[in-house]
């Protein structure tokens, strides 16, 4: 098994994730560097989780996750993108950029659901998911980490409305990911990527 793929399909799938780090980075007033390492182990952890939960169930759930899995992103980020709005236009939001379990969560599971179809398209084309899953949860979290510290040195106190603008890149997130579920945007990974890993 060669290193570049593995990388290369980490850093396309790391893409969703960087955009939620510079978010909540953008948000939060914490340390940078808690920031950083918070967000980077969040995102990095579940890009790694969920190929091997996609390689584990196989093809056993191929049907229903591949008709299902982008309507399940779009709500979740929709939904999280339109009580971002809602807390920046009415001044409830907490001043800290939410980064509890639940919100953390949530996040990492509606951008890495695209790494849970790719494991199990590894599962058809392949005998190995450790090392790959690993390579994309570390390159994730690297990227999200330099997302996260990007965000957090513009800093929420010198961006206005931070939440409005977060929450509207995720429901852009949110609506890529349904537009590319149902076959609007061709993906290349099944056809070029993963047969080489």
């Amino acid at each position: 098994m060669d290193i570049v793929t593995p990388l290369l399909l980490g850093i396309a799938l790391a893409m969703d994730a960087f955009a939620v780090s510079v978010i909540k980075g953008l948000m939060s007033r914490k340390a940078l560097l808690t920031v950083g390492l918070m967000t980077g182990a969040w995102f990095g952890f579940f890009q790694f989780l969920m190929p091997c939960l996609g390689f584990l169930l196989g093809t056993a759930v191929y049907d229903i996750v591949s008709e299902y899995a982008h309507w399940v992103a779009f709500a979740i980020l929709l939904l999280i993108g339109l009580n971002m709005i809602r807390e920046d236009l009415f001044g409830e939001e907490d001043g800290d950029g939410d980064m509890g379990l639940a919100t953390m969560a949530t996040l990492a599971v509606a951008t890495s659901i695209d790494a849970f179809i790719v494991g199990i398209s590894m599962s058809m084309e392949s005998s190995e998911v450790l090392i790959p899953a690993a390579i994309i949860g570390a390159v994730t979290f690297a990227i999200s980490f330099c997302g996260a510290v990007i965000g957090r040195k513009f800093g929420a106190d010198r961006v206005k409305h931070a939440g409005t603008i977060g929450g509207c890149i995720l429901i852009i997130i949110g609506v890529k990911t349904l537009l590319s579920g149902l076959g609007l945007f061709r993906r290349v990974l099944d056809e070029e990527i993963l047969p080489h890993i």
